[in-house]
C-alpha cells in the first residue's frame, strides 16, 4: 500500500535534516548520472526508493510535508510544463504540425484504449481500473524526452515532433486521466461529465494562459518593473495561472501554464530569453525533489506485486501500443519510413505520470477501491522500464537508421560577424555542416542571406543547447570579441562536445594565464585574437579554399603565401575536419582542402599557379 499522505511526526523527526537529505541525495543522483552518462531519472528513482521509509529512512514524504505533498508536487509539475512551453516554437510545426496534433489526439486515444485492454488482459484489472491506468500511461513528458533527444541529436523533423509531443501531451494526458477517474467515481452519466470537463478545461486553461501571457508582455513592454524582477514576475504569474485555472476546473492548470509558455515563446513584442534563465537551476532542483519524494513513498511490498503480467504489460506498451499509435498518426505524413520507425521507438514516461498516479492512488485507497494498490507500482515500473529501454536502445537505433551522425564533423560558430561568415562559407562550400549563433540579429540575417544556418540568441544559455539543431555538429568555435564570453561558452559546451572539440580565440593579451584544457583550446594560434583577425580583413585579406594536389602541394602553398598565410581548417578527403589550434598545428597533405586567410593579391597569384585549385570564399557584405 502507498504510504499515507500525512502522518504524525515523531519527536525525533528533524525537518531540517530531512530537507538537507532531500537536496543532497538529489544532487548526488544528478552528479552520478552525469558521470555514468545515464538518464538521471533512473538514479533519482533508485536513490529515492532506497532513502525512503523502511529502508534508509532518510526521506519520509508523509512526515516532511504531510497534506502539503500533493499541492507542492502539482505546482512543481506546472512550473516544469511552463518552462517546457517556453521552448516550443510554432515555426517548427510548419510542415509536420499535423503529425504532432494527431499524436496528442488520435495517438493519445489509441494509447489509452490499447493500454486499458492490455491492463485488463495482463494485470487482471476490472474495466474502471484498466481504463484509468491506460489513461495515465498516455503521457510522455519533457523531463525524460528532452534529455534523450539532447543525447541522440536526431536529424530531420523527428526531434522537433517528439519535443512537441512530450510537452503538449502532459496536460492532455493528465486531464484525460482525471476525467476517467471522475467518470467512474461519479454516479452521473460518464459521457456528459467528460464532455463538460473537457470544455471547462479548455476554457479555463486557455483563458488563464493567454491572460497571464498578456500581463507579462504588458508589464515588460511598459517597463513597469526592473529587469531583475522579470524572472520572479514570470514565475509568479505561472503559479497564479496554474492555481486560478485549477480553481475553475481541476487539472486545467497544466494546460494554462503550457499555453502561457507557448504564447510567450512565440510573441515578438518583448524578448523573453532572460526569462528562461530561472529554469537552468530550478528545473533540475524540481525534478530531483519530485522524483525523490514520489519514489520514496513506495513500499517494498508494493514492488512485490510486480509479476510476469506487469512486465508483459510494459512490453506491450513498448512493442505494440506505441508503434500502432505512431503508424496510424503518420499514415499520410511526409515522414519517411526511418523517421516513423524512430518515432515509434521513443516514448518514455516521466514525472506527470508518477504524480497523477500518486494522487489517484491516495483517493482510491481512501475509498478502498479494488485494484488501487497496483496503480502506483505499475506506473513506476512503466517509467523506469521505458526510460531504461529507450535510453539504451534509441541512440543505437537512430545511428542505425542514419538519423544520428556517429562522428559529426560540422562546426558551430559562436559569433557571426562578416569574417566569421566568410570562414563558414568556405567550410560549407567544402561540404562541411556549419551553424552560426549570434546575439546580433543583423549578423544572423546576413548569415541566412548567404545560405548559412543561423540562430539568434545567447549561446551560453540552456535555451541555446535545447533549441538549436546540433545534428551533424562535432565542434564549437567561439569567435566573439569578448574573451570572458568565449570562456563561458567553452565551459557550457565542454559537456556537449568534450574538451577536445571546444575552441576559442586567443586573448588580446598574448599571455595565457589558465590552462586551455580547462578553458578551451585556443583556435588559429596564440597571436590571432579577435582584433588581429579583424585587422587582417580590414587590410584586404580574404578566405580561400585550396585543394592540395601534386601540381600545387603544401610547399607551393607556403611558397606562394609565405608567413602571412593563416591556415584555419583542413578538410580531409574523407570529409573529416581538422582545426588549427595552438596546441595542435596542422600539417596539410595531398588531397586536403586548406581553408586559410591570405592577402588578396597573393590569393589571385595562387589561383593562377594552382590552375584553379584555389577558390576564394565569397566576400561578405561590409558596411
Amino acid at each position: 500500500m502507498p504510504l499515507p499522505l500525512a502522518a504524525e511526526a515523531p519527536a525525533s523527526f528533524n525537518v531540517l535534516g530531512a530537507i538537507s537529505a532531500l537536496l543532497g541525495i538529489g544532487l548526488l543522483a544528478q552528479w552520478v548520472a552525469w558521470r555514468l552518462h545515464v538518464p538521471s531519472i533512473l538514479l533519482l528513482l533508485a536513490f529515492g526508493f532506497a532513502a525512503g521509509p523502511g529502508r534508509l529512512d532518510l526521506i519520509d514524504p508523509g512526515l516532511l510535508l504531510g497534506d502539503n505533498l500533493l499541492p507542492i508536487v502539482s505546482v512543481a509539475v506546472g512550473i516544469i510544463l511552463f518552462e517546457g512551453g517556453l521552448s516550443l516554437r510554432l515555426s517548427e510545426l510548419k510542415e509536420y504540425g499535423n503529425v504532432v496534433w494527431l499524436l496528442v489526439s488520435l495517438g493519445a486515444l489509441v494509447t489509452g484504449a490499447l493500454g486499458a485492454v492490455f491492463a485488463s488482459v495482463f494485470l487482471g484489472l476490472d474495466t474502471a481500473m484498466a481504463v484509468l491506468l491506460g489513461s495515465i500511461v498516455i503521457v510522455s513528458g519533457p523531463t525524460v524526452v528532452g534529455p534523450l533527444l539532447h543525447h541522440i541529436k536526431p536529424q530531420g523533423p523527428a526531434g522537433a515532433i517528439l519535443k512537441w509531443e512530450g510537452i503538449v501531451i502532459d496536460p492532455i494526458g493528465a486531464v484525460a486521466a482525471l476525467l476517467v477517474f471522475e467518470s467512474f467515481s461519479s454516479s452521473a452519466a460518464a459521457t456528459p461529465l467528460a464532455l463538460g470537463g473537457i470544455l471547462n478545461t479548455i476554457v479555463a486553461g486557455s483563458a488563464f494562459g493567454f491572460a497571464g501571457a498578456g500581463v507579462i508582455v504588458l508589464v515588460l513592454r511598459r517597463y513597469w518593473i526592473p529587469d531583475h524582477l522579470h524572472v520572479p514576475l514570470s514565475l509568479t504569474i505561472a503559479v497564479l495561472c496554474f492555481a486560478g485555472a485549477n480553481a475553475f476546473q481541476h487539472e486545467s492548470g497544466l494546460l494554462a501554464v503550457t499555453l502561457l509558455g507557448v504564447v510567450l515563446a512565440n510573441q515578438s513584442k518583448v524578448p523573453i530569453d532572460h526569462i528562461l534563465e530561472f529554469k537552468e537551476n530550478l528545473r533540475v532542483l524540481l525534478i530531483s525533489i519530485l522524483f525523490l519524494l514520489l519514489s520514496a513513498r513506495l513500499r517494498t511490498e508494493d514492488l512485490a506485486m510486480l509479476d510476469g503480467g506487469a512486465f508483459a504489460f510494459l512490453a506491450a506498451l513498448i512493442l505494440v501500443v506505441r508503434p500502432v499509435a505512431v503508424w496510424l498518426c503518420t499514415l499520410r505524413s511526409k515522414l519517411n519510413v526511418k523517421e516513423r520507425v524512430f518515432l515509434a521507438w521513443l516514448c518514455p514516461r516521466g514525472i506527470v505520470a508518477a504524480a497523477v498516479a500518486s494522487v489517484f492512488a491516495l483517493e482510491l485507497q481512501a475509498a478502498n477501491t479494488p485494484g488501487h494498490e497496483v496503480l502506483v507500482p505499475m506506473t513506476f515500473l512503466v517509467i523506469v522500464g521505458t526510460v531504461v529501454v529507450y535510453g539504451l536502445t534509441a541512440p543505437l537505433l537512430a545511428r542505425r537508421l542514419g538519423l544520428s551522425v556517429p562522428n559529426p564533423q560540422g562546426v558551430l560558430f559562436i559569433g557571426a560577424q562578416s569574417w566569421a561568415r566568410d570562414i563558414a562559407c568556405a567550410l560549407k562550400d567544402s561540404g562541411v555542416d556549419v551553424l552560426m549563433i549570434d546575439t546580433n540579429r543583423t549578423n544572423v540575417h546576413e548569415s541566412r542571406m548567404r545560405g548559412l544556418p543561423a540562430w539568434a540568441g545567447d549561446a551560453s544559455t540552456e535555451e541555446a543547447l535545447e533549441e538549436i539543431d546540433l545534428a551533424g555538429v562535432g565542434r564549437v568555435v567561439a569567435l566573439t570579441p569578448n574573451d570572458g564570453v568565449n570562456r563561458l561558452i567553452m565551459l557550457r559546451y565542454t559537456h556537449e562536445f568534450g574538451r577536445r572539440e571546444v575552441y576559442r580565440l586567443a586573448k588580446e593579451a598574448s599571455k595565457e594565464v589558465d590552462s586551455a584544457q580547462r578553458r578551451g583550446r585556443v583556435v588559429f594560434g596564440s597571436g590571432t585574437g579577435h582584433s588581429a583577425l579583424t585587422r587582417r580583413f580590414m587590410t584586404g585579406q580574404r578566405v580561400t579554399r585550396t585543394k592540395l594536389t601534386e601540381q600545387f602541394d603544401i610547399d607551393a602553398f607556403r611558397e606562394t603565401h609565405g608567413d602571412e598565410a593563416l591556415v584555419l581548417f583542413v578538410v580531409r578527403e574523407d570529409g573529416s575536419v581538422r582545426v588549427n589550434s595552438e596546441d595542435n598545428p596542422l600539417d596539410p597533405r595531398l588531397g586536403d582542402t586548406v581553408i586559410a586567410v591570405v592577402p588578396a593579391t597573393q590569393a589571385s597569384e595562387a589561383e593562377a599557379a594552382s590552375e584553379g585549385s584555389t577558390q576564394p570564399a565569397p566576400a561578405s557584405r561590409r558596411g
